[in-house]
């Protein structure tokens, strides 16, 4: 150690070796920056960059050693061999190429090690490449520890530098602490190699290398090596303004929303726990709003989805606009938003939802028409109505969909009685979806039978649903869940599908008869769906039957009749469902060919010893004669109610007397032995 000090401290002009380290601190800071552009960048890029990192490498390597080399006292005669100088120049390229790539692209930590190492041999391999062109008249001994150190204590430190920089783990400082590694390995190789050299000079006259040459080559090579070096840092430097630029871009996108400009829904979970956390601290309480718009769906379908879009830019700055202090509103999709304000007395809260409330239900004035939308408002407090982010988010949610139900007209806060009803349907809406995608739900089936033979004409398919929990759940609870939770189509299909299978499979020849909802009946594809269905169950279309009520067809008549007469042209059959309640509008009889009427179970009921509901029978199987539809009546439970139904000539009846709702299976195994004990 004392050799090496006495070489830098007597045998080097210390301003040159001051100019040498700096080129070294630069150029390593350089040779990082773009080390890490070379490591996280694709393959085709990741060459590139390894390329730059080599060639800033090569000349901080280059300029620091020739500079430093310029530095030495030799005391004797001088001259540099410009081929072996170029030389050494290119060595220090290649040689650096490979360990980077090795450093960058290596599966494990370890190549890391592996490519500073290679780094620490390029190194040393430029620098005694470098020293064959220094040529000194006079006689040079080498000091072979001295050599073996500096190789070692270059590679050492070279794979250090590098293994800092590849590791995945957090590190403080790690690009300071790379920088200094790299300087300590070119630095330390360098110096130790100069104090293994030993030189006797031959003659003491002029050197042909006199200072002031010596000075303009130092100042030559660090023009070059500076220029190639700062290339590379501006490069590198570029290149991370480009990616924090783009990194901020991608950060703005993936918080807000594209349409709006508005805070997104990850964004506003951030800030909802940024607000509960902060009023906890504070001792405040945090207001969450859940607005839902009204009369939304009616703009998109009127003036189009470019006016909606333009509708809820407009609702959104003006919600942006009236924000105060710790306020914060987000759209969540479609047509919900949320908004949020910190408080410590409740009058805050109100002062803020009517503030929200009155801009939403401001006319909005644009190009082609005048929007008057309103929203639904619910209202939940933490920590009073929750003590979670999830849970008030849910409560408001509750809240809303109360509002929404109710038609009120100010926002509704949370009460925990009357939306614990919503949130119960919700939940059963949230396990009919998932029996609705695991095939958990079941088809029975009811006999219809002819009321003079007794022989079977038919089975109506009948949803049940069996929850794990609750058991069974009529179907007059989960039926309107399905319809206002949007999955009713999905639940429709679910049926049809299963029917026709399970009749396709009957050793027998009986109809089977489905249900088909208001909803369903509005969607156009209906017909196709009924077609492919029967495709791909195989079931003749002349032994499926529709039932629908009157209700269905009165929503839009013209529609609704234009989706029967398709479905009609299948082969399919036609039944009006419910007759005698509801419209029963004579109309719709003459509008459609109906294959049958089915009369409501009302009126079965009230068979027996009621004048005026036989008069009614009597009047309605006449109507069904004169238009040749048969009749069926629902609800038979006695063999009274049968009589009347055979004397007054019905066609047909259904009930509990004729047979109860069974499985598939085992209806199919009955065949019309069931019809036929009834009657």
């Amino acid at each position: 150690m004392i050799r090496l000090a006495m070489c830098i401290a007597i045998e080097h002009d210390p301003w040159l070796v001051a100019l040498a380290v700096a080129i070294c601190g630069v150029g390593a800071f350089a040779i990082v920056q773009m080390f890490e552009r070379a490591r996280d960048a694709e393959r085709a890029q990741g060459i590139a960059w390894a390329f730059l990192v080599a060639v800033a490498a090569s000349a901080t390597i280059w300029c620091t050693h020739f500079v430093a080399m310029l530095a030495f006292e030799a005391k004797a005669p001088v001259t540099l061999d410009p081929v072996l100088t170029i030389a050494s120049l290119m060595v220090a390229i290649v040689g650096s190429f490979i360990g980077f790539a090795v450093a960058a692209w290596g599966r494990d930590d370890i190549f890391g090690a592996i490519g500073g190492a290679l780094f620490g041999g390029a190194i040393a391999a430029m620098h005694f490449t470098g020293m064959t062109a220094y040529r000194v008249d006079g006689i040079v001994a080498w000091d072979q520890n001295y050599i073996a150190a500096a190789v070692i204590s270059g590679m050492v430190f070279a794979a250090a530098a590098l293994t800092v920089l590849r590791t995945q783990r957090a590190m403080r400082h790690r690009v300071l602490l790379a920088t200094t590694l790299i300087v300590l390995a070119i630095a330390s190789l360098h110096f130790l190699a100069m104090t293994a050299m030993r030189i006797t000079p031959m003659a003491l006259d002029q050197t042909p290398l006199r200072p002031s040459e010596f000075n303009a080559l130092a100042l030559a090579t660090v023009l070059v090596g500076g220029i190639v070096i700062a290339a590379g840092v501006f490069a590198a430097m570029l290149d991370r303004q480009t990616r924090s630029e783009a990194m901020r871009e991608l950060t703005h996108m993936a918080m807000n929303d594209a349409l709006t400009g508005l805070p997104n829904r990850t964004a506003f979970r951030a800030e909802l726990a940024r607000q509960i956390g902060a009023a906890i601290v504070n001792g405040e309480r945090v207001g969450l709003c859940a607005i839902d718009l009204d009369r939304f769906k009616e703009i998109n379908d009127v003036h189009g989805h470019k006016a909606g879009d333009e509708v809820l830019a407009r609702i959104a700055q003006r919600m942006r606009d009236a924000l105060g202090h710790n306020e914060f509103v987000a759209r969540l999709g479609g047509d919900e938003f949320v908004a949020l304000t910190r408080f410590t007395d409740r009058a805050q809260l109100t002062a803020f939802a009517a503030r929200l409330d009155a801009e939403l239900k401001a006319p909005l004035i644009l190009a082609d028409f005048e929007a008057r939308l309103g929203a639904s408002i619910g209202i939940a407090v933490f920590p009073d109505d929750a003590a979670t982010a999830e849970v008030l988010a849910n409560n408001a949610d509750l809240a809303m969909y109360r509002a929404k139900a109710d038609a009120a007209p100010v926002p509704c806060h949370y009460d925990s009685q009357l939306d614990e009803a919503i949130r119960d349907q919700r939940e059963l809406a949230a396990d009919l979806r998932r029996a609705i995608d695991r095939d958990e739900l079941d088809v029975h089936y009811q006999v219809q039978t002819s009321v003079t033979s007794g022989a079977v004409t038919g089975y109506e398919a009948l949803l049940r649903w069996t929850h794990p929990q609750r058991g069974a759940i009529p179907p007059a609870v989960f039926i309107p869940i399905a319809e206002s939770n949007g999955f009713i189509l999905a639940l429709g299909e679910w049926v049809l599908r299963r029917a026709c299978a399970d009749a396709a499979a009957w050793p027998h020849q009986s109809k089977v008869a489905v249900n088909v909802s208001p909803l369903q009946l509005a969607h156009a594809d209906l017909p196709r769906l009924f077609h492919q269905v029967l495709i791909d169950t195989g079931l003749p279309p002349r032994r499926l039957e529709i039932e629908l009520t009157e209700t269905a067809i009165i929503a839009d008549r013209d529609r609704a009749l234009h989706v029967l007469r398709q479905i009609k042209a299948l082969g399919i059959g036609v039944a009006l469902d419910d007759f005698g309640t509801g419209y029963s509008s004579l109309e719709t009889l003459r509008a459609f060919p109906f294959d049958k009427i089915k009369l409501d179970r009302f009126f079965a009921a009230e068979l027996e010893g009621n004048i005026q509901s036989t008069a009614i029978l009597r009047a309605v199987l006449a109507l069904g004669k004169s238009l040749s539809i048969p009749i069926l009546a629902e609800g038979i439970e006695t063999r009274e109610q049968l009589e009347v139904l055979r004397r007054e000539g019905c066609d047909e009846a259904q009930g509990f007397l004729i047979g109860r709702p069974g499985r598939g299976v085992a209806l199919a195994d009955a065949g019309g032995g069931l019809g036929a004990q009834a009657a």
